[in-house]
C-alpha cells in the first residue's frame, strides 16, 4: 500500500485464499480471463488482476473476507452489459463473476413473489414466472442476456417502464454480503416492512459499491391476458413528440411507448435487412402497448390510434397476433447494436426529463446535431417516462468531430438538468458518467452519499473509483 493507492497487492497468500474460498478451478489468473473481464459494453476498462466465480453466499462472504484482510479492491460482475463501466476493475484487484450464481429459487404463486439469485438472466425470470400465469413486468432491452442482479444493481428499467415502473418497485427484499463478508437481509416477503431504514430501496442502484447481492426477492403481478401493439409513423419526430403529448392529456397510460427516430430507424434497416418497422423516409416511429382485460385493451388501442392520427400519423399499423408483435419488439430491441453502421463509436447516454419536458429535449438535441461537425445524433427510448436515449456517433479518428462530441456531451447533461431531469435514467454512473455528476447533486448531496458509502465499506474496497467524483485514482483515461 502507498499514499496514492491505500491498497494491498495481490500475493500468493491472498490468492491461495481466494482458492480455498471457492476452489482452484474457479480462480483465474490468466490474460484472457483479466482482459475479458475487465471491460464491459462501454468497451473500456482495465484488466482485472485475478477472476474468481463463487457459487454460494458464503463463498461470497469468504473472498469479502478476503479481499478486506489483504486491502484488495474487489468488483461484482453480472453478465457485463452495462454501458458506464460499472463492472470494470478500474482499480484492478478481483472482480467476482456472479455467473454460477444463477438459480430460481422459487415462483410463490400465492404470494405473487419470486426469488432468484443474482445471474438469472431476466428473460429467463419472466418466462419462468409468465409460465404460471404471473407477470414480471421491467424489460430492459438486454433483457435476453442482461440479469436479475446487474438489473436491481442498476435499478433497470425498459419499455413498459412508463405504466409499470422500474426495478425497484419490484424489489421486496435482498440478501447481500458487505466488503467485511458480513451477510445481511434486507426488506423480506412481506410487502409492507417500516422497521428501521429501507436498506433494500439504497442497495437498489448502488452499481455494487455498498454490497454484493446475492439473492433478490421480487414482486409479482398477474400476467395480463390481452396485449395490443400498435406502431404508429411520422414525418417528424415533432408528429411523435405530439401524439405522446395528445396521450398524456387523454390520461391514456400504454404498458410501452416508445419513440424511435429516423436515423435509428435508418441504422436497424441496414442492419437487420428488414423495414419491419417503418417505410424508408421515416422521420420517426411510435411504439405502443397496450394491456389488460380485451374489452379494456380494444378501447384504449382506439384511443392510442386516434392520438396518433390527431398529431398527423402516416400511419397506424396495429399489430393483434403474436408474430407480429414479436417482430416489432425484436427489431426494436436490436436499436442499440444496430447503430454500429452508422459509425464506429456509440457515446451512449439516457437521459430522462419529466414527460412535460419531452418537447424540450428534442429542441436541445436538434441543437446540438447542428453545432456538432461529423457527429450524428440518433435517438431512441422510453419516451412514455421521458427517458431517452440519445446517441453520438461518429469517427474516434476525427479529432474534431471527437472535441464536438465531447462538449456536445456536456452541453446535453447541463441542459437535461435545467430541464429538471437526470443525466441517467438507468444505465448509471459507473466511471464514464463521474465527472458530470456535481451538474446534477450539490457538494452536500455528494457528500452525504461518500459517508453512506463510507459506513458500508469503511475501507473503500468495494468497486471503488466508481459513481462519485475524486472517488479513486483511475489508471486509465476517461
Amino acid at each position: 500500500m502507498t499514499a496514492d493507492r491505500p491498497y494491498g497487492e495481490v500475493t500468493e497468500a491472498f490468492v491461495d485464499a481466494l482458492r480455498a474460498a471457492v476452489g482452484a478451478e474457479h480462480v483465474r489468473l490468466d490474460e484472457e480471463a483479466r482482459v475479458s473481464y475487465g471491460a464491459d459494453m462501454l468497451k473500456k476498462g482495465h484488466p482485472a488482476d485475478v477472476v474468481v466465480w463463487p457459487a454460494t453466499t458464503d463463498e461470497v462472504a469468504a473472498v469479502l473476507r478476503a479481499c478486506s484482510a489483504h486491502r484488495v479492491p474487489v468488483v461484482p460482475r453480472g453478465a457485463g452489459t452495462g454501458y458506464t463501466g460499472g463492472a470494470v476493475p478500474s482499480l484492478g484487484g478481483v472482480v467476482l463473476a456472479l455467473s454460477r450464481m444463477n438459480r430460481i429459487l422459487e415462483v410463490d404463486e400465492q404470494n405473487l413473489l419470486a426469488v432468484a439469485e443474482p445471474h438469472v438472466i431476466t428473460g429467463d425470470l419472466q418466462k419462468a414466472v409468465e409460465a404460471v400465469g404471473l407477470f414480471y413486468p421491467p424489460d430492459p432491452a438486454s433483457l435476453s442476456t442482461s440479469t436479475i442482479g446487474g438489473n436491481v444493481a442498476e435499478c433497470a428499467g425498459g419499455p413498459r417502464a412508463f405504466k409499470y415502473g422500474v426495478t425497484k418497485r419490484y424489489v421486496l427484499g435482498l440478501e447481500a454480503v458487505l466488503p467485511s463478508g458480513e451477510i445481511i437481509h434486507t426488506g423480506g416477503k412481506s410487502v409492507k416492512n417500516v422497521v428501521g431504514y429501507d436498506l433494500t430501496q439504497l442497495l437498489v442502484g448502488s452499481e455494487g459499491t455498498l454490497a454484493v447481492i446475492t439473492k433478490i426477492i421480487v414482486r409479482l403481478v398477474p400476467l395480463p391476458p390481452h396485449q395490443v401493439t400498435l406502431r404508429a409513423t411520422f414525418a417528424t419526430i415533432q408528429g411523435a413528440v405530439d401524439a405522446v403529448t395528445n396521450l398524456i392529456r387523454a390520461r391514456v397510460v400504454p404498458s410501452a411507448l416508445e419513440l424511435i427516430d429516423g436515423d435509428s430507424l435508418d441504422a436497424v434497416a441496414t442492419n437487420l435487412g428488414t423495414r419491419a418497422l417503418a417505410p424508408e423516409g421515416t422521420g420517426a416511429v411510435l411504439l405502443l402497448e397496450v394491456d389488460g382485460l380485451e374489452a379494456t385493451v380494444q378501447e384504449e388501442g382506439r384511443r392510442v390510434a386516434q392520438a396518433c392520427r390527431d398529431a398527423g400519423a402516416t400511419e397506424v399499423l396495429v399489430a393483434e397476433d403474436a408474430v407480429t408483435r414479436q417482430e416489432l419488439w425484436h427489431v426494436r430491441r436490436s436499436l442499440s447494436l444496430s447503430l454500429k453502421v452508422l459509425a464506429p463509436l456509440k457515446i451512449n447516454h439516457d437521459v430522462v426529463v419529466p414527460k412535460g419536458r419531452i418537447p424540450e429535449l428534442f429542441a436541445l438535441v436538434e441543437r446540438l446535431r447542428a453545432a456538432s461537425p461529423g457527429v450524428r445524433i440518433p435517438c431512441f427510448g422510453h419516451v412514455g417516462d421521458g427517458n431517452i436515449h440519445v446517441n453520438m456517433m461518429l469517427d474516434p479518428s476525427d479529432a474534431v468531430a471527437m472535441a464536438a462530441a465531447r462538449a456536445a456531451e456536456r452541453e446535453l447533461f447541463a441542459g437535461v438538468v435545467a430541464l429538471e431531469g437526470s443525466i441517467s435514467g438507468e444505465h448509471g454512473i459507473g466511471f464514464s458518467k463521474m465527472p458530470f455528476v456535481p451538474l446534477e447533486l450539490s457538494r452536500v448531496e455528494i457528500d452525504l452519499q461518500r459517508r453512506v458509502k463510507a459506513a458500508f465499506d469503511p475501507l473503500n474496497i468495494l468497486n471503488p473509483g466508481k459513481m462519485f467524483p475524486d472517488a479513486g485514482n483511475l489508471k486509465f483515461e476517461i
